[in-house]
């Protein structure tokens, strides 16, 4: 049990380090493919080759791809850093707040290319770069997430907070598709006439106003106050494979990967798919971001009910087919009798619920999987098990990066557009996935109070 009821002003506090880490973090899903690998109508040049390797993938994905590799060792190690942790401020927030400025930097840096041409040392920073905002980013997150179960006793509570922190995560969306209408802005107010300058300065003041965000919890939140949780004592690999070891988790990972990858090809194409499939300025993401998450805020009390009175894998295998649906419809943007408009909102009005419903739930379930496990085993490993998730998210963000980065050889212009077209079907393809998979969960039941 927590020591202290979170109050509201620190369930605010506690979502607005989610909303700091979304703006960094889909700041690189939105704009890295469309900053080096641009379409032909977007004003911007291509800053790395479209070499295949093996013959099979671009460099692009191999790039975004291999920074990942890093996590795989650094993250189960964090989680046990923080799990085992005996800091008198706390297990969580003083790795949080270490994590800041280098998510900052870089972030911002990850956009500054070596050379303004066609080049292998561009790839060369990005994976530096890169790898170096996912080693920062992890060291917020996995602790950030373990607060959770940690500041909450009952499910009800967990799926509250979850849902706050859902609303900052969707507001770290907006902010990030917002990217292209701040740069028009700074372009007309400071007479920048170079288009990469002004998605630089934005990213830059994206990423420091970000970082000032995710202080919020570090500094608001009194976590030995408000979590009552004790260090853990299993070493490294031992917890590791008891983490593994419960059934339930295996298939919320599943899930939760294919789901994370199927969002990541949305967001990487968002920009492509609005200004080569719809022939509309680029600018309108920000719009259609910004409609997508006030629709999907109005349904966060309909799921917080229905969750409640229906259990929540119901509404989770529901969302996985919608959204399997919507990806089929991205397949036949601009061939529909409709016009653009018509055609782009109406997807983004019906992505509003499987977006509402799959950013509160899992966390939700996870905290409840993470409790569960704990007062079964006595060992409080909140850490380890949201490592692991954020490791598979994180796997499954990147590759949906490198699979839309790939399929973009296959066309990402106007008139050449079937690579495009095909992130469509993968992403229907990952979805049921991603349902089916999550048929075999078994839905804890509230513990009795």
């Amino acid at each position: 049990m927590s020591a202290i009821k979170l109050p509201f002003r620190k369930q605010i506090a506690y979502a607005a380090g989610m909303m700091g880490w979304s703006i960094m973090t889909n700041v690189i899903i939105v704009m890295l493919p469309y900053f080096y690998l641009p379409p032909s109508n977007s004003g911007l040049m291509p800053l790395v080759p479209q070499l295949m390797v093996f013959g099979v993938l671009n460099i692009m994905s191999v790039i975004a791809a291999s920074g990942r590799m890093i996590d795989a060792f650094y993250d189960p190690f964090l989680a046990q850093l923080s799990d085992k942790s005996d800091n008198p401020k706390g297990r969580r927030t003083p790795f949080m707040l270490k994590a800041i400025i280098p998510a900052v930097l870089f972030c911002s840096l990850t956009f500054y290319p070596l050379t303004h041409t066609e080049s292998l040392n561009n790839a060369v920073w990005i994976a530096v770069t890169l790898a170096g905002f996912f080693i920062a980013a992890t060291t917020y997150i996995i602790p950030y997430n373990a607060l959770l179960p940690e500041m909450t006793d009952t499910a009800a509570e967990k799926i509250k907070l979850s849902s706050w922190q859902q609303i900052g995560f969707v507001l770290g969306i907006i902010f990030s598709a917002l990217v292209n209408n701040f740069a028009d802005l700074i372009q007309h107010l400071f007479n920048v006439p170079n288009r990469t300058n002004a998605l630089q300065y934005t990213i830059w003041g994206l990423s420091i106003f970000a970082g000032l965000i995710m202080l919020i919890p570090v500094l608001f939140i009194d976590e030995k106050k408000y979590s009552n949780s004790k260090p853990s004592h299993l070493p490294l690999w031992p917890a590791i494979r008891a983490t593994f070891a419960n059934r339930n988790f295996k298939y919320y990972l599943i899930s939760d990967f294919s789901y994370y990858m199927a969002l990541s090809i949305i967001s990487s194409g968002l920009l492509f798919f609005i200004k080569v499939l719809l022939g509309l300025p680029e600018s309108r993401g920000g719009i259609l971001m910004g409609t997508m998450v006030l629709v999907s805020v109005l349904f966060y009390p309909l799921i917080n009910f229905m969750s409640i009175r229906f259990g929540k894998k119901p509404i989770v295998l529901f969302s996985f087919l919608l959204l399997a649906l919507i990806f089929v419809a991205i397949y036949f943007l601009g061939r529909f009798n409709l016009s653009p408009n018509v055609q782009i909102y109406t997807l983004v009005i019906c992505a509003a619920f499987p977006l509402a419903s799959l950013g509160i739930l899992p966390n939700a379930i996870l905290a409840e999987i993470a409790q569960t496990d704990a007062e079964k085993t006595g060992e409080n490993r909140e850490g380890m098990f949201f490592a692991v998730k954020y490791l598979f998210v994180k796997f499954g963000q990147t590759l949906g990066i490198a699979l839309f980065a790939f399929l973009t050889v296959y066309g990402k212009d106007p008139g050449n557009d079937y690579g495009l077209r095909l992130n469509g079907l993968c992403g229907f393809v990952l979805c049921l996935l991603a349902f089916l998979v999550f048929t075999r969960f078994r839905e804890l039941k509230p513990a009795k109070k």
